[in-house]
């Protein structure tokens, strides 16, 4: 990828991002699976790290509300949250690497399924960043409803 493409695509904003991500998620039955999968598949990634390695995952959260922090201080700060939650859930609920695997794996068929009631393939496929771009999705939807 050329360097000036690479600055360009850092330097977009969250609602260029946000614009971007929803051009494949139109269809109403893809959004509600996406409001679903996507913060499942986030909390699947989470319990399957945190079964193999507690700091890394820690330190990998930390990197990515970064990325969140760059783009807007609400979205960090929804992000935030959203992963104390999920470290709560997974407090309670300790399932083994195994259990969140096949969660993440049905999350994702689930998805894949919406997007061809779409029509239109993934975005992350173009980019993948996007796939830190489905859950911002995700809470700026929760966001604007409240």
């Amino acid at each position: 990828m050329s360097r000036n493409r690479q600055q360009k695509m850092s330097k977009r904003t969250l609602e260029q991002w946000l614009s971007e991500y929803s051009v494949s998620h139109q269809n109403l039955i893809n959004k509600k699976i996406h409001w679903l999968c996507v913060p499942t598949i986030f909390v699947s990634l989470l319990g399957m790290g945190m079964s193999l390695s507690v700091w890394f995952t820690l330190v990998l959260s930390a990197l990515v509300l970064l990325f969140y922090m760059k783009l807007s201080t609400p979205l960090f700060l929804a992000m935030g949250i959203f992963i104390l939650i999920c470290l709560s859930v997974m407090t309670l609920l300790p399932l083994s690497f195994k259990v969140w695997a096949a969660v993440f794996v049905v999350a994702w068929i689930a998805q894949f399924i919406g997007h061809k009631v779409e029509g239109k393939k993934p975005s992350f496929l173009k980019d993948l960043q996007f796939l830190l771009i489905g859950p911002a999705w995700v809470a700026n939807s929760l966001m604007r409803r409240n």
